[in-house]
């Protein structure tokens, strides 16, 4: 694994000057949140972690245009389903009750282009399962540069001339799906006998290629959630050779109850996990609940981000089964200027505080349409703004 160095990691921030105008406080703390991971260089890229848009990219160069400088009323942030199609049944997937008609490429582009209107400079490409849609390229080569571009897959269908595609495309990170170190527990979280085997040969695969940086996301179940067990998975997927280990704890689903949510106590542990591990270098740990933890960036759902699934519904999050609108009916900037006037941003996670009141709601297939979504959200209070927030609302 390739450390940046100094130079470069200098260069990089310099490749986007006007971050000098940002406010003190603000600057001040895009350090100090910076200063707990040590940047990597992959293809040509400086990585802090794939959250963010690498430091020497256009896509970084607008976060601190559009939204440090300019204080941007849209979002920084999406995700984008284009396929439910799953080889997989994973029990806590968050998109077993979406169900329509797919939106076609040409609809999946026109999204990407609001998107990128309206401020986004990263987007996730998710599903089911994004490779199985043919056209994934043509839906990064249109991402380009303005945004940095995310897959998030199981590895399943993956080929060498399949990577080449994605690397030719401009693909900027890849996160591919591995959720415990042995392989019968890997599988049977996903119900898919070989998902261990397909996630470790994408990995391999997408190594072999070096162009694209290379992440593992692992949903860490209620069992993992002790300090030996997470140590041992990331020694585990340290050794494979990756450059990240992107961990989030199973969200609650109609599957996965609400009962389920992870605990205060659970949540500090794996952010001082998190700070532990970097602060040794090498592979980086990026743990969602630390980069929403209340003094770093919070809940931007339906705020900074926004979900557009493979049906055309636009959610707050990939985890909030709410619909605010569908992009085949009204354009995408009308639906999220609804959507955000419910949604400040907050301390803490919306779906684990909110799992039961919304659960109630969940009936059949596809999410709570927007009419019951409002209602819902009337009788919701919403926590305080995280610090970045408070800094750059202020």
């Amino acid at each position: 694994m390739a450390k940046a160095s100094l130079l470069k990691v200098a260069g990089a921030i310099l490749s986007a000057p006007k971050v000098v105008f940002a406010r003190p406080s603000i600057n001040g703390f895009l350090c100090g949140y910076l200063r707990k991971f040590t940047p990597v260089e992959v293809g040509g890229r400086i990585f802090v972690h794939s959250h963010l848009p690498p430091l020497n990219s256009l896509a970084y160069k607008r976060f601190v245009e559009e939204h440090l400088l300019s204080a941007s009323a849209g979002p920084s942030h999406a995700q984008i389903g284009v396929t439910n199609a799953c080889p997989q049944n994973c029990a806590y997937c968050y998109n077993k009750g979406r169900a329509g008609v797919p939106l076609d490429t040409h609809a999946i582009l026109d999204t990407v282009s609001q998107l990128q209107e309206m401020g986004v400079f990263w987007i996730g490409l998710t599903g089911g399962e994004p490779l199985l849609n043919i056209d994934l390229p043509c839906v990064i080569r249109a991402i380009g540069e303005r945004s940095s571009s995310k897959l998030f897959t199981t590895g399943t269908s993956l080929t060498p001339k399949r990577v080449r595609e994605l690397g030719d495309a401009g693909l900027v990170s890849v996160s591919v799906s591995l959720d415990h170190w042995e392989e019968g527990e890997h599988d049977r979280a996903r119900n898919t006998p070989g998902a261990y085997i397909a996630a470790l040969r994408a990995i391999d695969l997408f190594k072999a290629d070096g162009r694209i940086h290379i992440g593992v996301s692992a949903v860490l179940s209620q069992a993992m959630l002790t300090p030996e067990s997470v140590t041992q998975y990331l020694e585990f997927v340290s050794c494979l050779g990756v450059h990240e280990a992107w961990l989030s704890e199973t969200k609650p689903t109609p599957e996965a109850r609400s009962d389920e949510v992870i605990s205060a106590s659970d949540r500090e542990m794996l952010i001082r996990l998190q700070d532990s591990w970097n602060a040794k270098g090498g592979m980086t740990v990026n743990y969602l609940g630390h980069f929403e933890d209340a003094s770093h960036f919070g809940c931007s759902a339906g705020n900074k981000m926004v979900y557009i699934d493979a049906f055309g519904e636009v959610s707050p999050c990939v985890f909030i089964p709410m619909s605010f609108g569908n992009v085949r009916e009204r354009p995408l900037r009308e639906i999220y200027a609804d959507m955000k006037r419910r949604f400040p941003t907050e301390e803490r996670c919306f779906i684990n505080r909110n799992a039961g009141t919304l659960a109630a709601h969940v009936r059949g297939k596809g999410p709570i349409p927007r009419d019951v979504s409002e209602s819902i959200l009337d009788s919701l209070a919403f926590d305080p703004k995280p610090r970045f927030f408070k800094l750059l609302y202020r």
